[in-house]
């Protein structure tokens, strides 16, 4: 009986465990399952998922290049240069707001937008219970 309640904790703890684990994808896959996403969730025909392919490359790596300056840059930023960097961002997103509007058809865009704004909402929840689990 003892034996099978350590067995039990165990088990547990190391489920637990594996679960905090986030699975590290690289860009390309990252790009590769939005893609499979969008395609079931959106029904994309093989040209839109061609354009769609690219446009969210060019969003990967734009990312990727921000993440890699911002881990090199240990500094706090200035307030002047997180204003530009917020602009810059929302410059990004327009710009792949407008192309995702001439990739899709109306359906689709109003769809996909509905979509942005769950993500968006989902990521604020996240951002609240980080922020309360590490306060």
């Amino acid at each position: 009986m003892k034996k099978l309640v350590i067995a039990a904790l165990l088990f547990a703890g190391i489920a637990g465990f594996a679960q905090d684990k986030k699975e590290k994808l690289t860009p390309e896959e990252r790009t590769e399952k939005q893609l499979q996403r969008l395609t079931s969730e959106l029904n994309l025909d093989a040209n839109q998922q061609a354009q769609i392919k690219q446009l969210l490359a060019e969003k990967s790596a734009k990312t990727e290049k921000i993440r890699k300056e911002r881990k090199e840059n240990k500094t706090k930023l200035t307030q002047a240069e997180r204003e530009a960097f917020k602009n810059e961002l929302k410059a990004q997103k327009e710009a792949v707001d407008a192309k995702m509007k001439s990739i899709l058809n109306a359906d689709q865009y109003t769809k996909w937008h509905s979509l942005q704004e769950k993500n968006k909402d989902k990521a604020k929840e996240k951002m609240k219970e980080y922020q309360e689990k590490n306060n």
